[in-house]
This record gives C-alpha cells, sequence and structure tokens, in this order.
C-alpha cells in the first residue's frame, strides 16, 4: 500500500507540484490550503480508519504559519513524521521546527528526489487511532457568563472616583479607561442571568456614569474541526491568551470589529490566531468583536494590525480603545 502524504501550501501551483511529484515517486496525496482544511482532512480520514503516513507544510500561510500547525498537530499525533518546508527559512525557524519530534526541515527551491530523501529520513508514523494523543482540545474556548459594559464619564471630576469605585466592584473581572468613543470598557462576569441583571444595574447606579452600551460574550458558531483547532492551539500555542480571572499587567488597547455575521468564522479565527490578541470575544449575536492588544506583542505595531484587520473580507469597520493606565492594578 502507497504511503500517504498530507501537504498543506496556500499556493495552489506548490499544491499541484508536490501532488505530482510524490505522486510519480509512488505516494498518495491529499493537499489542503490551510491549517484548518488540514486538521479537517486528518480527521475526516482517522474516522474513516486511513490515517496518513506524512505531513508536508510551509511555514508561511495567511491563517496560520506552519510552526504552529505543527504544534497543534503534534499534540494530536505526536508519532506523524512532519516535514516543514519554506522559500524563507532561517536557522532560527530551523530551529524551532527540528524541536519537535520527528520533525524535518527543508529549504525551497528543492527537488522532489529532495523531497522523498528528507521523507525518507523521518521515522516511520502515522494517524491511525491508536496514535492519538487525546485530551488536549479539553476544555472551551470560554465558558463563564461574561459581558462588556462601556461607561461614558458625566461629570469630569469624579472620573477617579468613579473608575475606582467599579475597578474595586465584586462581578467586574476588568475595568479599564479607554481613550475613543466610551470613557470605561469593564468585563462583568456572574453566575447567572438573575446575577448579571443585579451587576448591571448596580454599575449603571454608580454616581457620575452613563452607560452606552452591554454586550454579553456568545460563543461563536464554528465548524466542529475550527472549534477543536481553536481549543487545541489555545492549550498548546497561545498559554498566554487571558484566562477567566486572570489579567496581564501590559495590556494595550481594545479592538472593537463590526463584521458581516456572514464571516464571522473567517475574522473570528483570523483575529484569534493574531499572536498580540490577549482576548477574543464575539458579542451582538455575532455582529461585532472584541479583541484586546497586549502592549509586550504590539508595541509599535498596533496600527498594522488593525490596517490587518480592517482589509479582511467581512469586516465592515474596525475601531480602536487605547487603554489608559490610571493607577496601579
Amino acid at each position: 500500500m502507497s504511503q500517504r502524504v498530507l501537504i498543506i501550501d496556500d499556493e495552489a501551483e506548490i499544491r499541484r507540484n508536490l501532488t505530482f511529484g510524490l505522486t510519480q515517486e509512488g505516494y498518495s496525496c491529499t493537499a489542503c490550503p490551510d491549517g484548518i482544511s488540514a486538521i479537517h482532512e486528518l480527521h475526516r480520514s482517522q474516522e474513516e480508519g486511513v490515517g496518513y503516513n506524512y505531513l508536508i507544510s510551509d511555514i508561511f500561510m495567511p491563517d496560520i504559519d506552519g510552526l504552529k500547525i505543527l504544534k497543534v498537530i503534534k499534540s494530536e499525533y505526536p508519532d506523524l513524521p512532519v516535514l516543514i518546508i519554506t522559500g524563507f527559512g532561517d536557522e532560527m525557524l530551523e530551529s524551532k521546527a527540528l524541536a519537535e519530534y520527528n520533525t524535518g526541515f527543508l529549504d525551497k527551491p528543492f527537488e522532489i528526489s529532495d523531497l522523498v530523501e528528507a521523507l525518507d529520513a523521518l521515522t516511520p508514523g502515522a494517524t491511525t487511532a491508536d496514535d492519538v494523543a487525546g485530551g488536549a482540545g479539553d476544555g472551551e474556548i470560554r465558558e463563564a457568563m461574561s459581558a462588556y459594559i462601556t461607561l461614558r464619564i458625566s461629570d469630569p471630576r469624579l472620573d477617579m472616583a468613579v473608575y475606582q469605585e467599579l475597578v474595586t466592584m465584586d462581578g467586574i473581572a476588568s475595568c479599564d479607561a479607554v481613550r475613543g468613543d466610551v470613557d470605561i470598557i469593564c468585563v462583568l462576569n456572574a453566575s447567572s442571568e438573575e446575577e448579571m441583571a443585579a451587576l448591571q444595574q448596580k454599575v449603571s447606579e454608580v454616581k457620575g456614569v452613563e452607560v452606552v452600551s452591554m454586550s454579553r460574550v456568545e460563543r461563536p458558531k464554528l465548524d466542529r474541526d475550527v472549534h477543536e483547532f481553536l481549543n487545541i492551539y489555545k492549550n498548546v500555542v497561545k498559554s498566554a491568551v487571558v484566562q477567566q480571572g486572570a489579567r496581564p499587567a501590559d495590556l494595550r488597547s481594545y479592538v472593537i470589529i463590526d463584521v458581516d455575521k456572514n464571516f464571522i468564522q473567517q475574522v473570528f479565527t483570523t483575529l484569534f490566531f493574531l499572536d498580540e490578541v490577549m482576548v477574543c470575544d464575539m458579542v451582538d449575536e455575532g455582529t461585532k468583536l472584541i479583541g484586546v492588544i497586549s502592549q509586550a506583542g504590539a508595541f509599535g505595531k498596533t496600527p498594522k494590525i488593525i490596517e490587518k484587520l480592517s482589509h479582511i473580507d467581512g469586516v465592515l469597520r474596525v475601531k480602536q480603545a487605547s487603554i489608559i493606565q490610571l493607577m496601579d492594578m
């Protein structure tokens, strides 16, 4: 039986050339344009009891780079031989790739004979049911009942008093003074609808504030494989993502993205995969996304991040609200 190879590359011509060349060498090939579709194919083949013997992946792709795909796939299929290919490699990239078990690295351009030699140098493995690690994707992206509430301060003389009252209020997970259309953005956490309503009422009664909006955090409706991919990615790659009750001290700004609901999966995953984005939440029935950018990851790059988000299909508008550090937390 021929060895089965899964190829991930965003360039159609490269997918065709690799598929044709490896088929001529006796391999059976399937090609995917991005990481998420590759995860889907791995799951599909596993369910059918077929599996793959090798994975070939480019590093630079539109949805998520190959090194992160490598970590996600290795968490599920640790014995699967993976060959990373790139035309823009360097020693650091090669070192990171080779740090993963049973992984090879090949610079473009190369001949098919070089590719076959690199595959042969890897330890044989497969994505059969017995090889699946399991458990890496346990847990969900976000489970707690949470909401964003935005506020304006009606009397500037009360700004510090308002902020100090809100930041110490039970049920408020985070409170930020911001520059933008509003003055304060808070995240509320509650264990029930009644508790959430009571907390919202308590915030609205703070002297000197006007509630501008209240938006519940909702679970995005994603394809099953996309959902599983994000959960695994969160656990094995994006370990610094803000969890419930945790908050880094170097958050820089909020980005509020108005989205065409038909494109929510594409926009949500793009925002989620940005290393600089520490939080990614959907609100308002899938018409808006809220992200929080870390200063450590995005110092000097925030305008470029916002420009990138603005050019994604389905994005209607991107607004930024820079965080103002009023007091030591």
